[in-house]
C-alpha cells in the first residue's frame, strides 16, 4: 500500500500563488507521500505540456503518479449532450495516458441533494452506466482502469455506486472509495467502506467534522449533507469519523494499491494540515 495526497489539498496556497503545481509534487515528496494524485483545476492545470512535466517531476522526486481524477456528469437531458460529455471525458483519459497513470477516476453523475431521489436514480441509472462503460473501454486500451467515486449525493451511496458497477459491468471500471463521502449520503462510514472496499481501485482517505442538523455551528466552512448533518473537512484522524475502524476494514481486506489523503476546505494552515495527515494516515493503516 502506498499513501500519499492528492493535489487538491493544496489549493488554498496554489491559489494565493504560494506554491507551483510542480513543486506541490516536490513538497509531497519530501514530507513522507509516497505517491501523488493529479486533480485537474484552474490552478493545476494539465494544459500544453503540463502533463509531461509533472510525470518529469514526480520521476525526480522518486515517487509515482497514483491517478488521474476528474469530474464529470452523465445526467444530462438529452442523447447528444451525453454524447459530448464522453467525448469530454474521452480527452482527460488521452490526458491520463501522458501522465503515465494507470488508474483514473471520473464522476458519474451529480444532483442537487433534493433531486438525488431512487426514482431519478433509476431513470438515470442505465443512461449514466452506458456513458461510463464507453470511457472505461476507451481507457482499457491504453491499460487504465477507471472508476466513479461516492460524490456528488446522487451516486454517493454505498449501494448506488454497486448498482452502478453492476450496470457498468466491466472488470476495469470500479470505486474510488472515499471513506469520508459517504457521510454526505448519512450513511455510516464503517460498513459502507467494509461494504464497497473490494470494488476499490483506488482509496481516498478523508476525515470531516460532523455536527447534527438539529444544532447548527457557528463560523465559516460548514456544508451539509444530504440529510442536513453540517459536515467540515478536518486533518485526518482528528475529525468525528471513526477513522481507526475504517482503516482496520481497509487493512484487513487486503487492498494494496494506492491511498491519497484529501482534505477539504481550507481553515487549517495547507502545509501543517498535509503533513499531519500524511503522518496520521500511515499511523493508522499501518499501525
Amino acid at each position: 500500500m502506498k499513501i500519499g495526497i492528492t493535489s487538491y489539498c493544496f489549493a488554498p496556497a496554489l491559489s494565493e500563488n504560494r506554491l507551483t503545481p510542480l513543486d506541490a509534487i516536490t513538497w509531497a515528496a519530501k514530507n513522507g507521500a509516497e505517491c501523488f494524485e493529479i486533480s485537474p483545476g484552474d490552478y493545476f492545470p494539465t494544459t500544453d505540456d503540463m502533463p509531461e512535466q509533472y510525470l518529469a517531476r514526480a520521476r525526480e522526486e522518486g515517487i509515482p503518479l497514483s491517478s488521474y481524477t476528474v469530474g464529470a456528469n452523465f445526467v444530462r437531458e438529452t442523447a447528444e449532450e451525453r454524447a459530448a460529455e464522453v467525448l469530454r471525458v474521452k480527452g482527460q483519459v488521452d490526458i491520463a495516458v501522458r501522465l503515465g497513470v494507470k488508474f483514473m477516476r471520473f464522476d458519474a453523475g451529480w444532483r442537487s441533494p433534493e433531486e438525488a431521489t431512487l426514482e431519478n436514480f433509476e431513470k438515470d441509472l442505465p443512461l449514466v452506466a452506458a456513458c461510463a462503460a464507453e470511457v472505461a473501454d476507451y481507457a482499457n486500451q491504453f491499460g487504465i482502469v477507471t472508476s466513479v467515486e461516492n460524490h456528488g449525493y446522487h451516486f454517493q451511496g454505498a449501494e448506488r455506486v454497486q448498482r452502478l458497477l453492476r450496470a457498468v459491468n466491466r472488470p476495469y471500471y470500479r470505486t474510488t472509495l472515499d471513506v469520508g463521502n459517504f457521510s454526505c449520503a448519512d450513511e455510516n462510514n464503517v460498513l459502507s467502506v467494509m461494504e464497497n472496499i473490494k470494488y476499490a481501485s483506488m482509496v481516498h482517505l478523508k476525515d470531516f467534522f460532523m455536527r447534527p442538523a438539529t444544532n447548527p455551528p457557528l463560523g465559516e466552512g460548514w456544508f451539509r449533507s444530504k440529510g442536513g448533518t453540517y459536515l467540515r473537512g478536518s486533518i485526518v484522524g482528528q475529525g468525528s469519523l471513526d477513522m481507526r475502524n475504517i482503516c482496520k476494514v481497509i487493512r484487513e481486506s487486503g487492498y494494496d494499491g494506492f491511498v491519497s489523503v484529501e482534505i477539504d476546505g481550507n481553515l487549517e494552515d495547507v502545509f501543517k494540515r498535509a503533513a499531519i495527515s500524511l503522518a496520521n494516515a500511515k499511523e493508522l493503516l499501518r499501525g
